[in-house]
This record gives C-alpha cells, structure tokens and sequence, in this order.
C-alpha cells in the first residue's frame, strides 16, 4: 500500500514538473501556430510620456537619460519624465541638471513605493501612450519606432518590448539569469500570439494613458497591469523588436532577493485578483496564469515530492532507484556550484543547476513571506558600481 502510494505521488509529481516546463510552452505554442491573434499595426504618432521611475539612482540616472533624449521620435511630441520616490541622494538634482533638454521631474515625497510613485506621476503625464522605464536600463534608438504602430489596433492596450540581459564579467548568477531569461521569452511571444501576456518586463512596456488605473501599493505592477489591461477587454501584446538592455546581477544573494521580492509581490496580485484564474470567467488567461505563475512557483512541491517518493521506491524498484540518484545527483551539483562561487567565483557548467535551486528557493521565500503576511512596496537600488553603467554604454555603442 506504501509502495502503491509512493509512485502515485511520483508519478503525478513528474507529470506536473513535465507540463510546467515543457507541456505547457509547447501546448501556448500550438495555439499561437494553430490559432494565432494577429495585430492590425499601422501609423500612429501620439504624444509619449517616457515615465523612469527613481529611487537612490544618482549613479544611472545621467547615462538613462542621455540614452533617453537619444530615441528617434519627434521632440515636440515627446514628454520625459522622472519620478523620483523621495531620493535622499543627488538623484533630484541631476535630473533638474537636464531641465532644459526638457527633462521634467516628479518628486513623490515620503517613500511611497514604486507603484505609488508610477500611479501619481501618470496622473502627471501628458502623453497618450506612456512608457515605464527603469533607471539602469538602455533603450534603442528605435524603440518607440517599434512600439507605436502597435496601438494603431485599439484592441491592445498593453505593449511589452525585449530585455536583454548582458554581463561582461561572465558571472555565475548572470549565466543562469540570461538562460532563464531566454525560456521566458519564449513564452512571452507564445502567451502573446495565443491570447495575451500575463506579464511585462518592468524596464520597457507601453500603455494608453486611457486604460492605466492606478494600482495599490504593494503591487508588482508590471505583472499585475497586463491582468488591468485585459479586465477592460484589451489585450497585452510583445514587440520583440523593440529591444532595450540591462545589467544582470551578478552575485547570489542579489537575485536571491530581488527573486524573492517579486515573487511575493507576484502571490499577493494573484490572491487579490484569484477571480481571474477561473477559466470560466477569463478564458485561456486564466490557463496561462494558473501554468505559467501558480504551478511554476508550485515546483519546490514537486520536486520534493518526486525526490522523496522515488527514495521511498529506490530499495524494492531499480526504475525508482535510477530517478533518485539522478535527483540526488542534480542537487549535488547545484550545492558544488554555490559552494565554487564562494571559494574559487567561476562555477562553469554547474551555473545552470545553481540557478535552478536559487530560482525555485526563491519560490519558497516568496511563499512563506506571503504567507506571513508580508507585504512590498518599496525598493532599494540593487546595483552599486559604476562600472556597470559603463558595461552598458559598451555594449550600445556595438549595437
């Protein structure tokens, strides 16, 4: 009976593990292939507000907005704006240094957070469409070029470009990162294509000022207004060729928390809009919310679940037997790359099974932070050399 048990649990574990990672990529691929929702694009030039939301960034803010005042779009039709969430450091007074290029800023007095700063700054825009950009992230010259024709179809309300992620100094966390990254963008094009994102990358989407509703505090609002966007019948869409850059992190305890953080943020939206996981209500979103987000962050379940069930097995079943030394085996290397890059910093070929466990432990913290009753607002800025922004400058400058 214990036995029979066991490879129930195994079983059923392997298979949710199975559809999370693979089943449900190819089953949103096929339908974007079989049933695709095409985009009627064409001219459309409105006024943009290009909203970067600041906190502490007196080291990224100057090189942001060169790259900024550098995009091809009419200047007469282009609104820049800062909103700073109550910096204490040179951040304010650099952005005012760029007043007469007609750089505007938004002072957000009392550490609101970031969501509450972007929310008050809207109400400020002036363009029809807005743009919410990070202060360490780096545009193409083309970008808004890329997004525009988009919204010429008043069915998308929503549009979310390409993060690129790149790290000259090769780092362990920055290998696994941009691995990762790469699986995620694949399902953004699926999700896109088949029904509509459930998410956008926080350093570059656009959307009608119209269909923008302000967001509660603790949101993660670039996960959270692809659900605002489709709530009003409109749909989130990604450009790829809209395409912007980003330092990865470099060290584990810097994407260990800022993993964390999102995920948290990410479980407090879907509790507070569980409606739109009923298929009934919201149709295939509600498929794309339940597999890509609850089931992913579900995956330390699974795995523990097959590890412990296939150990239970290994002693009777040399099948159960195979299956937990290859588990076993896999976490062991994962712990050998945690410990290689403290002692030696290089992990090689271990990078990818230590991002695994830290993206998955993330889940956890998340989890259990949600679960406390913890809530996020604001943020604190993760990258703290200048070097950075140089690596940046770079690599735009071979693009």
């Amino acid at each position: 009976m214990k036995e029979t048990i066991a490879a129930t649990v195994f079983f059923i574990s392997l298979a949710l593990l199975f559809y999370t990672y693979i089943g449900y990529p190819l089953l949103v691929y096929l339908i974007s292939i079989i049933f695709p929702k095409k985009v009627k694009s064409g001219e459309f030039s409105p006024k943009v507000t290009i909203l970067i939301t600041a906190y502490n960034e007196e080291l990224s803010i100057a090189q942001k907005l060169e790259n900024t005042l550098e995009i091809d779009y009419p200047k007469e039709k282009l609104e820049i704006l800062v909103a700073s969430d109550g910096s204490t450091d040179q951040t304010d007074e650099i952005v005012k240094s760029f007043a007469e290029k007609g750089v505007r800023l938004f002072r957000q007095e009392g550490r609101v957070g970031k969501t509450i700063t972007q929310n008050n700054a809207v109400a400020e825009s002036t363009g029809e469409i807005i743009l919410f950009s990070d202060a360490t992230t780096n545009y193409q010259k083309n970008v808004l070029r890329e997004i525009l024709p988009n919204f010429a179809d008043e069915t998308i309300g929503c549009v979310a470009g390409k993060l690129i992620y790149i790290d000259d100094s090769e780092s362990n966390v920055g290998k696994g990162a941009k691995s990762y990254w790469n699986y995620e963008t694949f399902l953004k094009q699926s999700e896109s294509d088949a029904c509509s994102l459930i998410g956008a990358s926080g350093c570059l989407y656009a959307v009608r000022k119209s269909a923008y509703q302000p967001m509660y505090a603790e949101a993660c609002s670039d996960f959270l207004i692809c659900t605002v966007i489709y709530r009003q019948g409109l749909r989130s869409i990604y450009e790829p060729n809209a395409v912007c850059f980003e330092v990865t992190n470099q060290k584990t305890d810097k994407e260990m928390k800022m993993r964390t953080r999102v995920i948290l943020q990410t479980f407090t939206d879907l509790w507070r809009n569980r409606e739109m996981l009923n298929p009934l209500k919201s149709g295939f979103y509600a498929i794309e919310l339940i597999s890509h987000k609850v089931l992913r962050y579900a995956v330390p379940v699974f795995l523990v679940t097959a590890l412990i069930s296939s150990a239970i097995l290994a002693y009777s079943d040399w099948f159960y037997e195979v299956w937990f030394l290859m588990q076993a085996a896999f976490y062991l290397v994962a712990l050998l790359g945690w410990i290689l890059e403290r002692t030696v910093g290089k992990i090689g070929v271990f990078a990818i099974p230590h991002y695994f466990v830290l993206a998955n432990l993330a889940s956890v913290f998340g989890f259990y932070k949600f679960l406390r009753g913890e809530r996020f607002a604001s943020w604190e800025p993760i990258r703290e050399k200048s070097e950075e922004k140089e690596s940046i400058s770079t690599f735009n400058q071979t693009v």
